[in-house]
């Protein structure tokens, strides 16, 4: 047991690695909320505290887990302690624990949450739904962010906030990768500055909403359903488009790195804008877009990074390939092969298929890993979705009618 404490709320609460669960009296889906990946970020641990002992199991469909991250790192205010807990979810990394004689405080700390990870997925039944609550350093909108498989896409738009994707091509090892590469629905919810109370209420209406979302809970049995959805929509300056990451500054080893004052997520900036210093020197960016993200905290590897809106037609078209497979053709063009026989990825030759754009991958489910100067390997997201376990979803169901009307049935 530790205790964490939270200047936005000015309060403290006591809590182990399982923050709360709730068993309903009838069958549903499996819900894990984490929270606290981060130390510093304690939003998430606060507002799952608070609805955790406001649901009632009778009301209730299906099974809803608590789970906080880092203990040590939130006992003490801290991203982390040794390492940052959210860049350790690798095969190479969890490979590596199980020879491992020495560990330092984030590897313990990731082997409990493996743990109580595995035993959920072996004893609860599905459908599963995984959602990380976190919080940014500088001021910004609410926003989801989502590895690009059309399950998280799909049940990622019922909420009334701004969707980033591509993430996950830009950070190694986060835990919600991990959860994807499984085949499930996981969803990041940055819902706020550190400091700010509205992260913590951001939180407490994306729980609520989530619970309604996935059929775990009827909207009639959330009191001020409708003040949780608007709380978000509000709160989200009614921006509801999906965005693609198109640049992040990586902050070198011992690189002195200063963000200037007063920049913001989701502002647009031009390009050639001085956003930051490196060892005294001016960085400006390579582009226009809007700025995501700026770091203002001394922990953090990630500087910034640039974000451009993706029109809805690509959306769209991007379903169709996928839907198509056609992803399964790629292989007769040049410059093009499968990495081994399994046919789970795929190798591009740069020096060949050097006119195919990253965007072009990214519109039939792929995620690039450059692994020389020349190869780049494209993991298909598509592939490892577990969309049978969905497919009676009601927010699967109802993908093609107005997102209105479901949200706020």
């Amino acid at each position: 047991m530790i205790e964490v404490y939270s200047s936005a709320v000015d309060k403290k609460v006591v809590i182990d690695r399982l923050l709360g669960k709730i068993v309903g009296e009838s069958k549903g889906p499996t819900i894990v909320f984490f929270a606290g990946i981060h130390g510093n970020e304690t939003a998430g641990v606060f507002a799952l505290k608070d609805v955790l002992k406001k649901l009632l199991p009778k009301d209730i469909c299906g099974t809803v887990y608590a789970i906080s991250g880092n203990l040590k790192a939130l006992e003490q205010n801290q991203r982390y302690i040794d390492e940052d807990l959210n860049r350790l979810w690798t095969k190479e990394q969890l490979d590596g624990l199980k020879s491992k004689q020495s560990l330092n405080a984030e590897e313990k700390e990731q082997i409990e949450i493996l743990k109580l990870l595995k035993t959920i997925l072996k004893d609860d039944s599905g459908p599963f739904y995984f959602i990380d609550f976190h919080t940014t350093s500088s001021k910004t909108l609410p926003f989801i962010t989502i590895n690009d498989a059309l399950i998280n896409r799909n049940f990622s738009n019922l909420f009334p906030v701004p969707i980033v994707l591509g993430i996950e091509e830009y950070l190694n090892g986060p835990l919600l990768s991990y959860i994807n590469d499984l085949g499930y629905v996981s969803l990041g919810f940055e819902s706020g500055q550190h400091i700010e109370k509205e992260a913590v209420l951001n939180c407490i209406s994306f729980i609520y909403l989530t619970l309604v979302f996935t059929s775990a809970i009827s909207a009639e049995k959330v009191i001020g359903y409708s003040i949780h959805y608007n709380q978000l929509k509000s709160q989200s300056n009614k921006l509801e488009d999906i965005f693609e990451i198109v640049y992040l500054y990586r902050i070198k080893s011992n690189e002195e790195f200063k963000m200037i004052e007063g920049f913001k997520s989701f502002q647009t900036i031009k390009k050639r804008t001085v956003l930051a210093t490196s060892d005294n020197k001016k960085i400006t960016s390579k582009h226009s877009g809007m700025l995501f993200m700026p770091l203002y905290q001394s922990k953090g590897q990630e500087g910034f990074f640039v974000i451009k809106k993706i029109h809805p037609f690509f959306l769209s078209l991007s379903t169709v390939l996928r839907t198509l497979r056609i992803d399964s053709l790629l292989v007769l063009l040049p410059g093009i092969t499968w990495e081994d026989n399994n046919k789970e990825v795929l190798k591009a030759n740069l020096k060949i298929a050097k006119f195919f754009t990253k965007s072009f991958f990214h519109l039939l489910g792929y995620r690039s890993n450059k692994i020389s100067h020349n190869h780049m390997l494209l993991y298909n997201r598509e592939r490892t979705s577990n969309k049978a376990m969905y497919k009676n979803e009601a927010w699967q169901k109802k993908k093609n009618q107005s997102k209105k009307n479901f949200r706020t049935e």
